[in-house]
């Protein structure tokens, strides 16, 4: 990944200029007609103001430091996007982003988009020097940017490049053991703990639901906890971040259709969103004490692989009716979720791709949210997740939704019938818990099928920045 560096002198490259028609334009070496020429666009409100200096480019942004803070913030990761079209085709190995308004958030969402924009995944191209995005160095000119700020910003961005990659990885290559080996890697970088259990330490604990998922596979389950507890932290007792982490999903015996089935390699999202910002919180030595659990395995389909119909006992002893092989998402993030009660946690949040349910209602535009952690709690992430663009739909946790998770045979089903799919899989999660609770539902933003703007095309690493702000609050 490139990084973001800052600089009060003007490189000799190719430079964008955050600017409004009332911007001093002197100190680029343009001419006064050429000034006169970026004024008059910028007054008729032109997007598309770019003059060539013998091979030098300069670029002008359009800014509007009136209008919403965040709105004005995402505008400028998107132009970023589309400027990186046009850097990638002029060949631009080294770019400026100069700061003519002094507004540092602006500067560095832009430098934020060119970033996320600039992501590939070449890894199994043969020929990568003839795909490879030209741009290498960036730097942000004149902003009231502090070096602290602009570190984090790049562990944030480095995380979800990381959060990229392990969801693009083919499961034939990523399965559970890879990707707790992974997370170990993460950790040795970051400097915070990761410990990882083998299925001989889950069957010891009990823990019966990522047992059951695990059934049909040949690839053992993992399930791993990674810690990050400074001296410094200034929550007494943990947040915990759960994240699914099913590497591949057929569905088993409720076996999926069609080509919904091709992309179940995203499965695992969740799980590589938690690794991904407890390693950016690490490594911005945040003074947050965050517990992340990763419950691992892929649910494939085979002669011994659960089944409809089937009861399984829980690590925390509740019984569980199968109605659906595919709704196993739920029942390993229902394990981890009650191990987390050993914690005495002030928050715990999952995130998971959990239902076809959430990416229907809201689309791709970001994640459905439900909860029982205070009002407070709930819209200070909302709050985040407007400044990062990474949004969400607030859905209710009503106790009637719970009635359709009886069973006449077992503790609950693990399905709640044919609506509010991702409300009743939020309820049945609920259940397993014992504290303030958020449950995030990606399935709709954490893989793009075509390229969408910074977020890219593959995995898009949804997620990171939104946790990542919510726990800077903290």
């Amino acid at each position: 990944m490139i990084q973001i560096n800052i600089s009060n002198n003007i490189p000799e490259s190719s430079i964008v200029l955050l600017a409004t028609a009332e911007s001093d334009f002197g100190n680029f070496g343009l001419s006064g007609e050429e000034i006169n020429y970026i004024k008059t666009q910028l007054v008729a409100k032109s997007t598309n103001i770019a003059l060539n200096k013998n091979g030098r480019w300069l670029f002008v942004q359009p800014v509007d430091p009136a209008n919403d803070p965040d709105r004005e913030k995402e505008k400028m990761r998107r132009n970023a996007a589309k400027l990186h079209r046009n850097i990638t085709q002029q060949k631009i190995r080294s770019a400026a982003i100069a700061d003519t308004v002094g507004n540092a958030p602006l500067a560095c969402a832009f430098a934020e988009g060119l970033v996320l924009s600039n992501y590939q995944f070449l890894k199994y191209i043969g020929k990568k020097e003839e795909k490879q995005y030209s741009l290498a160095e960036l730097t942000i000119v004149g902003a009231p940017v502090d070096q602290t700020g602009i570190d984090r910003l790049n562990f944030v961005l480095t995380g979800v490049y990381r959060t990229r990659d392990l969801v693009n990885e083919p499961a034939n290559v990523l399965t559970p053991m890879r990707l707790a080996e992974e997370i170990k890697i993460m950790g040795q970088e970051a400097g915070f703990d990761v410990q990882v259990f083998d299925k001989a330490a889950i069957e010891e604990m009990k823990m019966g639901g990522i047992l059951a998922v695990n059934k049909g596979s040949t690839e053992a389950p993992t399930f791993s906890i990674l810690e990050w507890k400074p001296a410094s932290a200034k929550n007494k007792r943990p947040i915990i971040l759960a994240g699914k982490g099913i590497t591949y999903d057929t569905g088993g015996h409720s076996l999926k259709t069609g080509s919904y089935m091709n992309d179940m390699k995203c499965d695992m999202a969740g799980a590589a969103t938690v690794a991904a910002t407890i390693y950016a919180i690490a490594r911005s030595q945040l003074p947050v004490h965050v517990v992340g659990l990763v419950p691992s395995t892929d649910n494939r389909l085979s002669a011994d692989a659960y089944s409809p119909g089937d009861i399984i006992t829980m690590y925390n002893g509740a019984t569980v009716e199968v109605l659906n092989t595919d709704a196993e998402g739920r029942i390993i993030l229902a394990d981890a979720l009650a191990y987390a009660k050993k914690y005495d946690p002030e928050l715990v949040v999952d995130i998971a791709t959990l239902t076809g349910a959430a990416h229907r209602a809201i689309g791709d535009q970001g994640l459905a949210v439900m909860g029982n952690a205070p009002r407070e709690t709930m819209e200070r992430l909302k709050s985040c997740g407007e400044s990062v663009h990474e949004r969400m739909v607030e859905f209710p946790l009503w106790e009637e939704y719970f009635e359709c998770l009886q069973s006449d045979i077992a503790d609950l089903k693990n399905v709640g019938g044919e609506y509010a799919g991702m409300i009743t899989a939020g309820k049945f999660l609920e259940f397993f818990t014992a504290y303030p609770y958020i449950h995030l539902d990606i399935a709709g933003p954490a893989f793009a099928n075509k390229t969408n703007s910074y977020l890219g095309k593959g995995g898009t690493g949804f997620g990171v920045r939104l946790l990542f702000e919510f726990l800077k609050s903290y």
